[in-house]
Parts: structure tokens; sequence; C-alpha cells
């Protein structure tokens, strides 16, 4: 299986990609798992909505250019489906039995994804209605892949 995350922008904290790289590690005995890193588009404060939405537009197509046809896609959106533990480890095991072997989980940056982006995803998740920075909700997402995969393969992990 294929796992991977594209987020926007770079993770500049060494203890956010301490984490990550921690996560990735771990991983590595059930799936082949990278992170993709698309540039960021400038977002300063005094945006009007067109401005907006030509930054997600712009975000939104290089997120797209990485990924390809077969990718079941997830959209980390605030609006999305919130899955408890054992459902997202449930819904991960059941997209490999029925041949989804590449996995992709996008993060956008500070404005959000794009309608395009959105529209790509099969499925959107949400972690609840707190705002996080991308850089932290990667590391949570690197987490929670982790986590799943020990309640696939009954690890002690989860409690």
């Amino acid at each position: 299986m294929n796992i991977k995350i594209i987020g926007v922008g770079k993770v500049k904290e060494k203890y956010f990609r301490a984490g990550i790289a921690e996560y990735a590690k771990r991983l590595g005995r059930f799936c082949k798992f990278k992170v993709v890193e698309v540039k960021d588009e400038q977002a300063p404060e005094s945006l009007s909505q067109a401005e907006m939405d030509e930054v997600m537009a712009k975000e939104g197509q290089r997120i797209l250019s990485k990924i390809s046809d077969r990718e079941y896609v997830y959209a980390l959106a605030i609006k999305g489906k919130e899955r408890s533990s054992e459902e997202f480890a449930h819904e991960i095991q059941q997209l490999a039995t029925y041949g989804h072997s590449d996995i992709t989980f996008v993060i956008g940056g500070s404005l959000g994804l794009s309608p395009e982006v959105l529209k790509r995803a099969d499925t959107q998740l949400s972690f609840g209605r707190l705002t996080m920075p991308h850089q932290l909700m990667r590391l949570v997402l690197a987490e929670q892949v982790y986590r799943a995969f020990t309640i696939i393969n009954g690890l002690p992990y989860h409690k």
C-alpha cells in the first residue's frame, strides 16, 4: 500500500519535522509512506475574496499535479466527515481490500482547499472544527495513519 500526504508549504519547525519523520519510520513496516510539499502562495491578511480564490486556485493546481487518476483522495476539510480512529482504520482496511492501494491525503494552505481539489477528492475528512496550523496537521495525520495500521494489525499501540 502507498500512503501519501500532500501539503501546501514547507514544515519549518524542527520538532514537527522530527515527529513526522518518526511516524514515517514507524509506517515503513506497513506501507510506503511519503510527504509531498507543494509551494504555497503569499496570502497577506488583507486579501479580497477574488484574491483568496486565486491563491487557492494556484495552490490547487499544484496539488492536483501531484495526484494520479488511480489514487483514492482524502481532502482534509473542517466540513468533512469526522471519524473515530477505529472507523478510520476500518475505512483504510476496506480501501485496501477493494483495490485502492494508493491513498493520498491533501492538506491545504492557510486559506483551505480549492473547489477543484475538493471535487477531485473521493471523500473529505475532518479532525474536528478546531483550526490547526497545517504543519501540525501533517504530524497529527501521520500519527493517525500509523494508529490506523496498528489497529488493523491488532497491535497494542491503540488503547
